[in-house]
């Protein structure tokens, strides 16, 4: 019944937190435009290797990139073991079962410990599914149909920073969007980066570039892009980086404001690494960096004119996981295994309780107002998202989580350090 009842409703159109998608995918890094929040989907609280497991898939080598979901089909990015091949997997959803793996050839590049060589998530349409690859020199954008068919490659050029890739495209209309924020200088040799920092758009259908922004580096960032949507405004395009956070018009790429505001550490400026997020006028943006330095900027949009600070905090917000939102609440996990809620418009501290044994790299998803967050320890911890701290569940899985989960169908995808786990309702 339930299956029937999910078939139906994967052609019904729904609005998901300002966002036009698909019931039955997570289409993007994070899911309905980068929220990581769903509705409807009744994924069981507690679970483990022996409870409300569907399957679970081993994967080839190693990444950090997240599953994305369209219906019957799961794409994950990986990189093999001798770092010879960078791979996408198609997996059935239903079963786990690899159905295609397309590859291209690579070479070993120094990363981040806690990065990997493939670490941006793909994005798809239904049609295509689209993934920066990374051959260990340049990020090479490629398109696959659903039957693995090669529609296009477009090579963005070199790629340099000391932690490796990880941003992610996102898709809007005919466009594939995606922020090149790199390094300012090669960490290894302090000479200037042979080509400019650049947000791309490119048609979907044939890979050529229909516009391209230069933008200023200083040190690599990760944020996915987001579409800002107001009803009766145009949509925007927000990218945050260490410089400024940006918005843009997404059909041509101009620029409609720049917050010049910085990120601000001890001893130079951050990196961002989460996307903002947008709740009630309100843009949310966090920063940090590997020493400690944490730094969170609450900002009101003022329509085509910079926004305006709010308030800030340079303390308890993360640095790698992403934000999330309910009823006037920002609640998150940070890297050093705490879980928070704060008062969105006031940034009043309403809890703050660590996580047994945690620390999180992994950005938590919000389904049916109960947050989920995964850990380097191979636990999930499921609370409320609720003014009152509750912790609902502290499920076992055994295996370092770093990738974001993923929803769809009544599933929770989860990417451990050597497999992907699919958690859904088993009982009859």
């Amino acid at each position: 019944m339930h299956n029937r009842r999910t078939l139906l409703l994967s052609f019904l159109v729904l609005a998901v937190a300002g966002s036009v998608v698909l019931a039955g995918t997570w289409a993007r890094f994070r899911g309905p435009n980068g929220t990581g929040i769903v509705q409807g989907e009744n994924v069981p609280v507690e679970f483990g290797l022996n409870k409300n497991l569907l399957w679970k898939a081993e994967l080839p080598g190693a990444g950090n990139a997240s599953p994305v979901v369209w219906e019957k089909v799961v794409f994950i990015h990986t990189a093999s073991t001798d770092a010879k091949e960078r791979m996408l997997l198609c997996l059935d959803s239903a079963s786990g079962k690899t159905l295609w793996t397309r590859t291209i050839p690579a070479v070993f590049h120094k990363t981040h410990t806690r990065n990997t060589l493939a670490s941006p998530t793909p994005a798809t349409d239904g049609e295509s599914v689209f993934v920066p690859f990374w051959d260990g020199k340049d990020v090479i954008m490629t398109a696959y149909n659903f039957k693995g068919d090669l529609l296009w490659q477009r090579n963005l050029g070199i790629w340099v920073s000391q932690h490796g890739t990880g941003t992610s495209p996102i898709l809007y209309r005919d466009l594939v969007i995606y922020a090149n924020d790199m390094d300012k200088e090669d960490p290894d040799t302090k000479a200037p980066v042979p080509r400019p920092s650049m947000l791309y758009a490119l048609n979907k259908k044939t890979g050529e570039v229909v516009w391209q922004q230069e933008r200023e580096a200083y040190r690599a960032c990760y944020s996915a892009p987001f579409l800002l949507e107001k009803p009766g405004a145009a949509p925007e395009l927000i990218v945050s980086s260490t410089t400024s956070i940006r918005s843009y018009k997404p059909d041509n790429g101009s620029v409609n404001w720049n917050w010049e505001g910085k990120f601000v550490g001890r001893n130079w400026p951050l990196r961002t690494i989460c996307a903002p997020i947008h709740v009630d006028g309100m843009l949310f943006a966090t920063s940090g960096d590997g020493g400690g330095d944490r730094h969170m900027h609450a900002l009101q949009l003022n329509g085509q004119a910079a926004p305006t600070p709010v308030w800030e905090n340079k303390k308890d917000f993360p640095y790698v996981p992403n934000l999330l939102h309910k009823d006037g609440h920002i609640y998150f996990v940070n890297d050093l295994g705490f879980a928070g809620c704060y008062q969105m418009k006031t940034g009043k501290r309403v809890w703050f309780e660590r996580m047994p044994g945690a620390n999180f790299t992994s950005s938590p998803v919000m389904i049916d107002g109960k947050i989920y967050a995964a850990s380097e320890q191979g636990d999930v911890f499921v609370f409320a998202a609720d003014p009152t701290f509750k912790l609902l569940a502290q499920n076992a899985l055994g295996e370092r989580f770093r990738a974001s989960p993923a929803v769809a169908d009544g599933k929770l995808y989860l990417r451990g350090q050597n497999h992907l786990f699919c958690i859904a309702r088993t009982e009859k």
